[in-house]
């Protein structure tokens, strides 16, 4: 047995050791801890940090007497010690010790009490009446290490590849996941025998403990790994019941195949499942927005039949549907999950009937409310052209095409994808340099139209501040733009900004007298919709004015009028405090404190009243 009683450097050389790290390492005198190798192992290579080791360890008196053996021929469970370089707590004398074996190997470690359990703020408890203030020997056996990776940070799930996988994408919720899976005991007992047949499970569903499941989400498909899981994760599932009086269980684990599942909205009503791979990886090679694609398709109703009504390959000749996307030329559901697909990739979908053909023509075949199910197969697409290379004529030229069909998008009420549209060539035109006065003419004319285009699709779609900001880059570069003005008047008069609306709408007038008749127009509605709102707040201040002191005034109610709606009238009527605004006899209610109080809610319709009345106090006596 050849002794090295020199000291050495027994920690890993993998990283620059941590300031706790260096700490304890200082605690390592000359003569603390020694080695000798008892037998030789084999190769080269060493536990580094982060490795996964498994080891016999047999701690013995200067007199060899054994007062702790995790083999079962000294009275241990029989089963080795598991644990992660850096990770796992350890004495410092195998934590700098153990770095410096080889595989298979038998080494003894002397150690002093001072490395081993009675360290100061030891991290690893002592067994029962352990001689921890004796110098000891530490014969440890090296099973086997190698790379492992720590799932949770309490090391109760540690997963150890044996073959690497294919591709980077990992299953996770909702996927199904087609694996081989045995299990056993540390003590090898087998748990879980071999099957002919791979496991099929949902992830998510607990249908796997807890612990396994969370492992296969790190695999990729193909991936051959043992995963250690400790009693803590061992949740129960139909692969195998609660395990009663094992702390760890072994899992190997063959990820076969899995299918992806693809919760599209979130709420599990547009579901799609790759039946088929396709070419290429996810996300990259999929259709970009206004893509060419050409697909085979085949749509059935979600009965007991599946009642197929259409079939590409039957009622179109053979012949595969093309399309551009982006142009609400199928149901939308259909759509958004061809974009999520590889060409040469075959899916099956499930949809809800709003994103089917409740909001788009319908077949004469399809009851309205009907959810459906189509089975997909992307052939292939075409990418959007390239502007790059293209003269400033061929640039306009394409992008007055985009613009055409975003025009047509909006006039069908679909203004997100109108709005896509716009913003596309917007984006395209901040690589477009005109290159002389009259290019740089039309080039502005088709970006403000363009801003303007968005404009009205956000009024549609009820996000007025945000038509005003479009305006607003339009009016910016040319304050004087008739048509933006109008916009915004328009967007400022949905949003309630009556002064600023009407501003707009005569600034019309005094820059193009021939703008007169649309301003006038909205002038009039403006009027209209301030009428309406007035209307609204004398209904709301009905007896603020018109009663005795210290009275609380009757409310009227309109026929069909709610109660909480009286209640509401009476508390105005009556003045009473809220919110800390003090107002009664004597008191007096200033606008300045709009924001506040009594009239919390009402402004700006209160405003209005006020002023029509000639107030810009109110005193109550």
């Amino acid at each position: 047995m050849a002794v090295e009683a020199e000291q050495r450097e027994y920690a890993p050389k993998s990283k620059k050791p941590s300031e706790e790290e260096e700490k304890r390492r200082k605690k390592v005198t000359p003569g603390s801890l020694m080695k000798a190798v008892v037998r030789h192992g084999g190769g080269d290579e060493k536990p580094v940090d982060k490795d996964q080791v498994i080891y016999h360890c047999t701690i013995r008196t200067l007199e060899g007497v054994i007062v702790h053996c995790t083999k079962s021929e000294h009275g241990g469970k029989g089963y080795p010690i598991r644990q992660v370089l850096g990770k796992s707590n350890m004495i410092l004398g195998l934590s700098e010790g153990i770095p410096t074996m080889l595989k298979g190997e038998v080494a003894l470690f002397k150690m002093k009490p001072e490395i081993h359990y009675a360290e100061d703020d030891c991290p690893v408890r002592a067994p029962e009446d352990f001689p921890v203030d004796d110098e000891l020997h530490f014969e440890i056996e090296m099973l086997e290490f190698s790379k492992a990776k720590v799932i949770t940070e309490d090391l109760g799930i540690v997963k150890k590849t044996i073959t690497e996988g294919q591709g980077w994408e990992c299953p996770r919720e909702p996927y199904e996941v087609i694996s081989r899976i045995v299990a056993k005991a540390v003590s090898g007992k087998v748990i879980l025998p071999q099957k002919a047949e791979p496991y099929c499970f949902t992830f998510g569903k607990s249908e796997v403990p807890k612990g396994l499941e969370m492992a296969v989400g790190t695999m990729t498909r193909g991936e051959k790994a043992v995963i250690f899981v400790s009693h803590s994760y061992l949740t129960g599932s139909p692969l195998m019941p609660m395990v009663e009086g094992v702390e760890e269980v072994e899992f190997e684990v063959e990820l076969v195949h899995f299918v992806q599942v693809r919760d599209v909205l979130g709420d599990g009503r547009l579901i799609k499942r790759r039946v088929l791979d396709g070419r290429g990886e996810f996300p990259m090679d999929c259709p970009l927005h206004d893509s060419l694609l050409r697909v085979h398709y085949k749509a059935m109703l979600l009965d007991e039949e599946e009642t197929i009504f259409y079939d590409t390959k039957v009622d179109n000749h053979g012949e595969p549907l093309e399309f551009s996307s982006g142009e609400g030329l199928v149901p939308e559901g259909l759509e958004m999950c061809i974009r999520l697909m590889l060409p040469g990739e075959v899916a099956v979908v499930t949809c809800p009937p709003d994103y089917a053909y409740d909001k788009f023509e319908r077949p004469a075949e399809v009851p309205e409310g009907a959810y459906v199910k189509w089975e997909i197969e992307l052939l292939g697409f075409e990418m959007p052209k390239d502007w790059t290379g293209l003269n400033f004529q061929s640039i306009m030229e394409e992008a007055d095409k985009i613009k055409n069909t975003g025009n047509r998008l909006f006039k069908e009420g679909k203004y997100e994808l109108a709005k896509a549209k716009y913003e596309k060539v917007l984006r395209e035109y901040n690589h477009v340099n005109p290159q002389d006065d009259e290019q740089g003419k039309i080039f502005l004319n088709s970006r403000n139209s363009l801003h303007l285009n968005v404009a009205a699709c956000l009024q549609k779609m009820g996000e007025y501040r945000k038509s005003i900001d479009v305006c607003n880059k339009v009016l910016d570069a040319n304050p004087v733009h008739v048509k933006a003005l109008y916009r915004r008047g328009t967007s400022y008069m949905l949003v309630g900004d009556f002064d600023e609306a009407r501003k707009d709408f005569n600034k019309m007038i005094s820059i193009d007298k021939s703008s007169e008749p649309d301003a006038n127009a909205a002038l009039l509605k403006l009027k209209q919709k301030e009428q309406e709102i007035e209307k609204m707040a004398r209904k709301q201040f009905k007896g603020l004015f018109d009663r005795k002191p210290g009275e609380i005034s009757e409310v009227e109610t309109e026929p069909g009028e709610s109660q909480a709606s009286i209640e509401q009238n009476q508390e105005v009527g009556g003045l009473r405090q809220r919110k800390g605004a003090q107002v009664g006899r004597g008191g007096t209610l200033d606008f300045e404190e709009k924001k506040r109080g009594l009239f919390a809610g009402l402004w700006p319709s209160g405003r209005r009243i006020f002023t029509a009345l000639g107030l810009n106090k109110c005193t109550i006596l």
